[in-house]
């Protein structure tokens, strides 16, 4: 193959995205290794991809990038899987533990909520174990940690190890979300780094899918909650040894004066020797943010951060996506989705966890999407369509669960008279059923839902009720015992709503807050704005889940989904004003983007303004 002029070049880039005006910024820029006119074979051609690395051109003309790169992303992203697996996996887990150790719903929100409480802690940490100890022993740390709260969880014979187990689980998991995307964002080319780290996001979907298969085929056991736990083990060993033999960030090598290792690094994984010039763009970098500390004289990196304008900006945008991702729903949905399917009115527990199971694959199947988009047509559209997408879909729960509220079948039978129990006062099964000490007993026949009464229950076991006719476990073929649920006929609605809610979350807030945080910080504060955002995720993520039960019994269900709408609402306006786009800048760069005013929206500026070098 022959590429004789600087048309012949662009002609071949050209195909590589589909903007061919934006391959004419300062985005790409090309170099022929050879005079114009001189044979090239497809070993010698490279592209400079905005002068920070040089990428291999293959015979087809696609850019290409080494295959050890992509085993380093595979190897980081079984963080993610582990992350994925945790948060979908006590979903299905939660309904045999309840019946094993007699959980209340204020237990239950403990042991999904210490998880994520030991998860900020550890993501609050890791910025300070990420900047001594680097990028791959933060990692090995924290699948080693992981490993041993599974083991704690397998193993557990008390509500006490639980509790423990997911505490130590969930620092590994904090450790290692704040460690992952910044690990791939450092070490991928800039053409593939949005894909590479939304790969990581890939993983958490599909540990999410893997946990919901999981939890369906051991749910038929009484102890298969042990090997639902458990298992987790194994992935989490598979990172650690396979992380021994992986190179540490060449950035972060630089930034230790190891230039000799970092540039053994960098040959390896852009399958080059060509990489003098990216070595030197980040040398001159970490030169620039040493000499900046010394002015400064030094001090704590966050209050360096607040002090400079820029980062300031960075901060609160990158926090401000971590904090709307969670506050939208989302782990909602992951946490509790078989609760919220049996809510629907799914009454068999077991198709409730299969059900979850095919809303965790719909999730897993949308991120491809956002993989598939990320460096198409940028990290900016898909968070503000994804937002839109969102919206609408919390609407639609809100009103099928309104809706499903509204034509709740009717108490009309009053049995054991004299009971002093909260449940003789409610009137309709909705109310009786929001009472967790009461459940709903009915007649199934051809008319409808017929003979309804509300129900005492223990909390100890709620599978029937203290008296009446539902006093037993083996009822007659018409006679159902509903507890935590009311037949409808608009499960429908809200069963669709949860599926176009992960359509529309899965390709565009769900992997987007991580890409961007792994890109938007300078070296200096990388680790630092990395370890603060994840906090800020796991923080809220703690608010949203040790409420959401809660919630839905004092907002009522669609009133928890309409305050989602709401949220949800102000997130698509603060990001349509204040969020840049990422896409194609060197990591070097990005700090220049928020030289730009506040309100983008409100600005006579272009949100990202290509400066030719």
């Amino acid at each position: 193959m022959e590429l004789s002029s600087r048309e012949e070049y662009d002609r071949l880039i050209a195909t590589q995205t589909s903007d061919p005006e934006e391959m004419e910024s300062s985005d790409y820029q090309y170099s022929i290794l050879k005079e114009p006119g001189e044979n090239m074979d497809a070993a010698d051609k490279t592209v400079n991809c905005k002068s920070e690395e040089k990428i291999s051109v293959n015979k087809t003309g696609k850019l290409t990038s080494s295959s050890f790169v992509w085993i380093l992303a595979f190897f980081s992203a079984i963080g993610g899987f582990l992350f994925g697996y945790d948060t979908g996996v006590i979903s299905g887990a939660m309904l045999l533990l309840r019946k094993r150790f007699e959980l209340s719903s204020l237990w239950q929100e403990i042991i999904v909520s210490i998880a994520i409480a030991g998860a900020f802690i550890g993501a609050l940490f890791g910025g300070f174990l990420n900047d001594k100890f680097g990028r791959k022993a933060t990692t090995v740390l924290a699948s080693l940690v992981f490993a041993v709260g599974a083991v704690i969880l397998g193993a557990a014979q008390n509500v006490e190890m639980l509790v423990s187990g997911r505490a130590v689980l969930g620092l590994g998991i904090g450790l290692a979300s704040m460690t992952v995307p910044v690990y791939i964002a450092e070490c991928a080319p800039c053409h593939i780094r949005g894909k590479m780290v939304t790969l990581n996001v890939l993983f958490i979907t599909g540990g999410q899918f893997i946990a919901s298969v999981i939890d369906g085929a051991f749910s038929y056991m009484d102890d298969g909650w042990r090997y639902m736990l458990g298992l987790a083990a194994i992935p989490a060993l598979i990172q650690c040894i396979g992380f021994i033999f992986l190179p540490e960030s060449p950035r972060w090598l630089v930034s230790k004066n190891k230039e000799v290792d970092a540039r053994d690094v960098l040959i390896a994984i852009r399958n080059t020797r060509n990489i003098d010039q990216e070595l030197d763009d980040i040398k001159t970098i970490c030169e620039e943010e040493r000499r900046a500390k010394a002015i400064s004289g030094g001090g704590l990196t966050i209050i360096r951060m607040l002090k400079n304008s820029n980062m300031r900006k960075a901060l609160v945008v990158g926090c401000g996506l971590q904090l709307f991702q969670q506050l939208s729903g989302i782990n909602t949905v992951m946490y509790y989705s078989a609760s919220i399917i049996k809510m629907a009115g799914i009454s068999n527990e077991h198709e409730a966890i299969w059900l979850s199971a095919v809303t965790s694959s719909i999730n897993f199947i949308f991120t491809l999407v956002g993989v598939w988009a990320v460096d198409r047509f940028g990290r900016r559209p898909l968070i503000l369509t994804s937002l839109l997408g969102v919206i609408i879909s919390c609407i639609v729960l809100a009103v099928g669960f309104q809706l499903a509220a509204i034509n709740s079948p009717h108490v009309s039978q009053y049995e054991m008279i004299g009971d002093n129990s909260s449940c003789t006062r409610y009137s309709y099964c909705e109310n009786c059923i929001e009472d967790t000490s009461c459940g709903f007993c009915f007649t199934e026949s051809g008319e409808g839902r017929t003979n309804g009464s509300c129900l005492s229950t223990r909390s100890t076991d709620n599978t029937h009720s203290i008296y009446g006719r539902c006093n037993n476990t083996d009822l007659p073929g018409d006679l159902v015992w509903a507890y935590e649920y009311c037949p409808t006929s608009y499960s429908w609605i809200i069963l669709l709503g949860l599926v176009l809610y992960l359509m529309c979350f899965a390709p565009g807030m769900g992997p987007m807050p991580w890409t961007y945080n792994s890109e938007i910080y300078p070296l200096w504060a990388r680790s630092t704005g990395n370890s603060f955002s994840s906090a800020t995720n796991w923080l809220s993520n703690l608010l949203v889940s040790m409420t959401f039960l809660t919630l839905t019994e004092t907002l009522t269900k669609y009133g928890t989904y309409w305050l989602f709408v709401g949220i949800c609402l102000v997130a698509l306006v603060f990001f349509t004003c204040v969020l840049p786009e990422t896409k194609g800048r060197q990591l070097e760069d990005v700090e220049t983007l928020f030289q730009e005013p506040w309100c983008k929206c409100c600005s006579n500026k272009s949100r990202v303004d290509y400066v030719a070098r």
